[in-house]
């Protein structure tokens, strides 16, 4: 090192280390374009880890989507990068989240980078942290010579420019148009990526099956490496740097708080101005080391940019409820003025008004360190979730301009000043109250959080205890070993499980209840009330009002319709009772389609989405071959039907030509058992062998009719293929 740090290997870093180029790229529109510029440019190995990665993201907007020649959509851009270059080695590590996440995470993670990608693609969810705890790290290295690292996962809800708009249409979602947001991830190269590399590669070999290649050591030298990403500048350069971790206690690891050690080391060297933003701020042992450090320096003044408005209930009741107490130790015993807690929002001249969402992890202390990192000031940060966050030490002139300018950077998007103001106001005797003076309206301001006017101020609830615990929410359990281990979070495929097995037991319970408590349910029942509308104006309507109610009860199909027939005979039976089961079709197709928008084709996953597009080529044909072959429960088939792709003209004729050949088949069978009922003879009996034999003849022959149909267009699809290959 080229002066002395703070950095100690044996309390607050993992390893001192150096980076030849540095420099932060600040919000996501920024970092999607720079990470997209050097996937691009891979040409050996990509490894992502992250909270999330989420196959759906377009890395790139506008203009540079519409000049792009790779894909936008990270999944797309990983598939085509790896089809491209099948020498190249792409690891993907994403958290297997937990039950809390499932409406901000792609339901079927795993299965979408295995089933859509090429085999030099390998994707793992991490189950391994104690339960209560996330995977939170977020890095990517591209090549071994290209780190990024910092707040910044590839998920919804991320991307954003640096202009913020209030409304923004690129802004958006599965849920709609989300609100302005902010973050800082930074991009380097030099030595640091081979440590960098040597912990995705632990994390990895922790969880697979198969351990993960060492990779080539980057040599140092002074220039950009061939992946640095397009159009960025580097600001730092021979800039000597830290990393520290946060570790929980897992199977075989020891706990490591270097973050929390360093962050406190950190405060404790500040002499002038600490500036940081933060998604949460509730670790009551920074606020009491900040109040220490102000108390010990006069000078000192610290100016903190957080988010305002809190997200639902566990966020407001755990984090902003304990921001209260966080900010009532930073101002103890101090003047007014020299601590600051605040928010970034803006209102336009038409009176809209938008709160920026911190998300960013980021601490300047005066011009000599700046910390980008994934870590939030918060309890389970500091213990129990995997963080890692790097430190710059401006350990020359240079380095430390740079330290300057970003924090000045920062600060202006936030205040809606230029850099150059702000440098002034931060260089007066109260920068703290000069920032907060003189804001111009209708651009982005700061102004000072409140949270009591969202929640009261609380040291333990249920709601802390569980968003932002410091140790694991289950109890430890003894191993075979003897050794106490804590119990992970389930696994996402367990949860699944679990909550389909739930969904089924109660509707099956519903229907079993419904089945033995309403009276009428039952075949007698309903053919007495279809005998009572025969030879009336009410006949049809009768029949259409017990097929629907049916197909809505999953009653048999195969029931109504002998029922049918043998209340209105061979000719009107089946008549009536194709109209029926149409509109019972179509009713619970439309019930399908509105519950798979609503969520249920996510739930299905890709092999979901394999069968619906087979589905959909196969289209009327499909559908009548479906219905020919007894093969799953009429209403069941009908909502699938809906959840897929296929439209409802399409299922509509299909069933038409599947069913109607068994219609009469069924009409010849209620028929004869209801002329045997009224006369037996040997004609009526005579009729029913000839019904049923016709009957077995229509199954057995749908069947072969529709392997014939499958061979035939598996030989175009070959003929096809040898075609273009000649």
């Amino acid at each position: 090192m080229t002066s002395k740090t703070i950095f100690d290997t044996k309390t607050n870093c993992w390893q001192e280390t150096h980076a030849n180029f540095a420099t932060p790229l600040i919000d996501c529109a920024n970092y999607y374009r720079a990470l997209h510029s050097s996937i691009c440019k891979a040409e050996k190995e990509i490894i992502i880890i992250g909270w999330d990665i989420d196959s759906r993201i377009r890395l790139l907007h506008g203009e540079d989507e519409e000049q792009s020649e790779a894909p936008s959509r990270i999944g797309e851009l990983i598939k085509w990068k790896a089809e491209q270059n099948p020498d190249l080695k792409i690891y993907l590590l994403r958290w297997d989240s937990s039950f809390a996440f499932f409406d901000q995470r792609e339901m079927w993670a795993l299965e979408v980078w295995q089933d859509k990608t090429p085999d030099n693609v390998k994707a793992l969810l991490d189950d391994s942290i104690p339960m209560g705890g996330s995977q939170h790290q977020k890095v990517v290295l591209i090549d071994n010579e290209v780190l990024f690292s910092g707040g910044m996962d590839v998920a919804l809800h991320r991307w954003d420019t640096r202009d913020h708009k209030i409304e923004e249409s690129e802004r958006d979602g599965p849920d709609g148009e989300y609100g302005p947001l902010h973050d800082v991830q930074i991009v380097s190269c030099g030595p640091l990526v081979n440590h960098f590399a040597e912990l995705a590669r632990w994390r990895w070999d922790r969880i697979a099956q198969a351990p993960m290649p060492t990779a080539e050591t980057t040599e140092s030298d002074n220039e950009l490496p061939a992946t640095w990403p397009e159009g960025v500048e580097p600001c730092f350069t021979n800039v000597d740097c830290a990393i520290a971790r946060t570790i929980p206690e897992m199977e075989d690891v020891e706990p490591v708080q270097e973050v929390c050690h360093m962050l406190l080391d950190v405060i404790g060297s500040a002499e002038e101005f600490i500036y940081i933003e933060n998604q949460f701020a509730t670790r009551e042992e920074i606020a009491k080391a900040l109040n220490k450090r102000l108390k010990e320096c006069p000078k000192l003044n610290v100016m903190i940019v957080s988010s305002y408005d809190p997200k639902g209930l566990f966020e407001s009741e755990a984090y902003w409820a304990s921001r209260i107490a966080f900010k009532d130790i930073i101002e103890d015993g101090i003047d007014d003025g020299r601590a600051m807690m605040t928010y970034s929002s803006i209102r336009d001249r038409q009176g809209k008004m938008a709160y920026k969402r911190i998300h960013s992890k980021v601490m300047a202390v005066d011009d000599k360190y700046l910390i980008i990192g994934s870590a939030n000031l918060s309890n389970r940060s500091m213990s129990l979730d995997t963080e890692v966050d790097l430190i710059l030490h401006g350990n020359n002139e240079e380095n430390r301009d740079c330290i300057r300018l970003i924090r000045n950077d920062l600060l202006a998007e936030h205040s809606g000043r230029t850099v150059e103001d702000v440098a002034t106001l931060i260089d007066s005797d109260t920068p703290v109250q000069a920032l907060m003076d003189g804001q111009l309206a209708h651009g982005y301001v700061l102004t000072e959080i409140d949270d009591n006017e969202f929640t009261d101020p609380s040291q333990e609830n249920v709601f802390r205890s569980i968003s932002d615990p410091e140790k694991p929410l289950g109890p430890p359990i003894p191993s075979l070993n003897g050794k106490l281990t804590w119990i992970t979070n389930p696994r996402r495929r367990t949860i699944m499980i679990a909550l389909g097995l739930t969904i089924l037991s109660v509707l099956v319970g519903i229907l079993l209840y419904i089945s033995n408590t309403v009276s009428w349910l039952d075949g007698d029942q309903i053919t007495a009330f279809l005998e009572e509308s025969r030879g009336t104006y009410f006949a049809l309507p009768t029949v259409l009002l017990v097929y629907l109610v049916g197909g809505l009860l999953f009653f048999p199909v195969t029931v109504l319709s002998l029922a049918v027939a043998a209340i209105f005979g061979p000719i009107w039976g089946p008549v009536y009772g194709m109209l029926g089961a149409l509109l019972s079709a179509g009713v619970t197709f439309v019930i399908g389609k509105l519950l798979g928008n609503a969520g249920l084709r996510k739930l299905g996953g890709p092999k979901v989405e394999a069968v619906d597009a087979k589905l959909k080529e196969s289209g009327i044909v499909g559908v009548a071959t479906i219905r020919m072959l007894p093969i799953a429960p009429f209403s069941l088939v009908n909502l699938v039907a809906g959840i897929s792709s296929i439209t409802l003209v399409q299922f509509l004729i299909g069933t038409f030509f599947g069913m109607f050949p068994q219609m009469i088949a069924k009409g010849l069978v209620g028929d004869s058992i209801m002329q045997i009922f009224k006369s037996p003879s040997k004609e009526t009996v005579t009729y029913l062998v000839i019904g049923l034999a016709f009957w077995v003849a229509m199954i057995f022959g749908s069947q072969k009719l529709a392997k014939l149909y499958q061979a035939k267009k598996q030989q175009k699809k070959k003929d096809e293929s040898e075609e273009c290959i000649a």
